[in-house]
């Protein structure tokens, strides 16, 4: 057996035995690498970046002095949390839609977050 026959066997094994969910994180990470993304899971505050993937939840947040719209990105990798101050609504920002956003990552309680990412929605799937 070759080492290719081997390698292609591996990954066969490894597709059965995935939960759905790591399926679907691999197809996100693979998705992000094509559009030139990076890996959530490889970023740090302060740099600036694009990344790719799909919102989980998108939640409005009620505040005295400044409403926010709160969009957690998740790349198969990690969460980013893109955060669209003095917005109560977005037309297409909605949980399930594939996006890729840009911005300065930042640190809010541990978590990533982008505050006002420049945003590109992908056509629905």
């Amino acid at each position: 057996m070759t080492t290719d026959e081997r390698t292609g066997l591996r990954r066969f094994f490894d597709r059965l035995t995935a939960t759905d969910s790591e399926l679907d994180a691999r197809d996100l990470l693979r998705e992000s690498a094509k559009c030139g993304a990076m890996p959530a899971g490889q970023c740090t505050r302060g740099q600036v970046v694009s990344v790719s993937g799909r919102l989980r939840t998108v939640a409005y947040t009620p505040r005295t002095n400044l409403p926010t719209l709160e969009a957690d990105l998740w790349d198969g990798s990690d969460v980013v949390t893109l955060v669209f101050l003095g917005r109560r609504s977005i037309a297409g920002i909605e949980p399930g839609r594939q996006l890729t956003a840009r911005g300065r990552i930042a640190l809010r309680d541990d978590r990533k977050v982008i505050y006002n990412p420049y945003y590109e929605l992908e056509a629905p799937r």
